[in-house]
């Protein structure tokens, strides 16, 4: 396949995050983007200009499917399987409406816990639960409603909490999620899953972009204050960065790392925004640890502990449909009374 090809295919598909996810944080596909990094075999391995040894070996080759494979699960999670692993992400919500300012209208914090499965054939499920937490700009507190400046209308908040977001980490890029139906691109050819990863001194740095257009779960018609129309537009950005000597160390099972996630999306429908123009901007910065009470506030963690105590604990079994936090929100809410 050539690079053109490669680029077509990157841009029609590549399942993750989200969502950050939470990130998805979350999240969650693994990301679309316009250049693979295969190209980097045919370099010099030139720091200088981001194709350094590092991308090579000697422990993992990253122009590989395989390695590749194996780079992904050890950032995500642990592959000594059956161990768990958090993410967090941390940032804002803001909102761009077009002609004004972009204004900053809702703190975001939360996390995601990950444990690995291998399957026979080679194949290894990511196990995921992921929350997003809203917080007061100001106070950093967590809030259950928020007061709408552009409708001067107190709304009640829906916090995300995506239980599951599992899918397959394969030596070649997975179809495009399906969202519970509602995306039906045709699932393009099989080509070896290669990152675009680039070496910069002594760290290795790799993006993902997602890029969505489908059909919303949350219809104007059915829900009028809810929805931002008939078509869910949805991008997610993930920035990792990964100390180079850890990707080429074999007795790492798991990689710590940082980065940034952003999120382009509708109007959040817990805001009543309607089909007013314009979206939400989240702009996060991400990364793992050892518990999310280490990064996140004791406003998040003790809001997290009391009301989604699950969600600190990764599954053990692929069961369960992952969806992302819109088709949750159209089966677990009622649409807001017209006014």
């Amino acid at each position: 396949m050539g690079n053109s090809d490669r680029r077509d295919f990157l841009k029609q598909s590549f399942a993750s995050v989200g969502a950050l996810g939470a990130m998805g944080m979350a999240l969650g596909a693994l990301g679309q983007q316009a250049q693979a990094g295969g190209h980097a075999a045919g370099r010099a391995a030139s720091p200088k200009y981001g194709f350094g040894p590092a991308i090579k070996g000697p422990y993992l080759d990253l122009t590989t499917g395989r390695g590749n494979q194996l780079a992904y699960a050890r950032l995500q999670s642990d592959i000594d399987f059956g161990k768990q692993k958090y993410f967090w992400f941390k940032g804002y919500v803001a909102g761009n409406r077009p002609g004004k300012k972009i204004e900053n209208l809702v703190g975001a914090q939360g996390f995601g816990v990950i444990r690995l499965k291998e399957r026979p054939d080679g194949v290894i499920e990511r196990l995921c639960r992921e929350i997003i937490l809203y917080t007061d700009i100001r106070s950093g507190e967590v809030i259950e409603e928020w007061r709408n400046p552009w409708l001067n209308e107190t709304v009640p908040v829906v916090q995300v909490a995506n239980d599951p977001y599992n899918y397959t980490i394969e030596e070649h890029f997975p179809p495009p999620p399906e969202f519970g139906g509602l995306n039906k691109e045709e699932a393009p050819p099989k080509i070896p899953f290669v990152l675009p990863w680039y070496q910069h001194g002594d760290w290795l740095d790799m993006e993902i972009h997602i890029h969505l257009a489908y059909p919303s779960a949350l219809q104007p018609d059915k829900w009028p204050r809810e929805s931002a129309g008939p078509i869910a537009q949805v991008s997610e950005m993930f920035a990792h960065h990964v100390r180079a000597e850890d990707m080429q160390n074999p007795e790492l099972t798991s990689l710590p790392y940082t980065g940034t996630w952003n999120r382009v999306t509708p109007w959040l429908p817990w805001m009543l925004m309607g089909q007013m123009p314009g979206h939400c901007l989240y702009q996060c910065f991400m990364g793992t640890c050892d518990h999310p009470g280490d990064v996140l506030s004791k406003s998040a963690t003790d809001y997290a502990e009391k009301n989604y105590e699950k969600y600190f604990d990764a599954p053990t079994e692929m069961v369960g449909d992952s969806l992302s936090s819109l088709e949750r929100y159209a089966i677990e809410q009622k649409p807001a009374p017209a006014i």
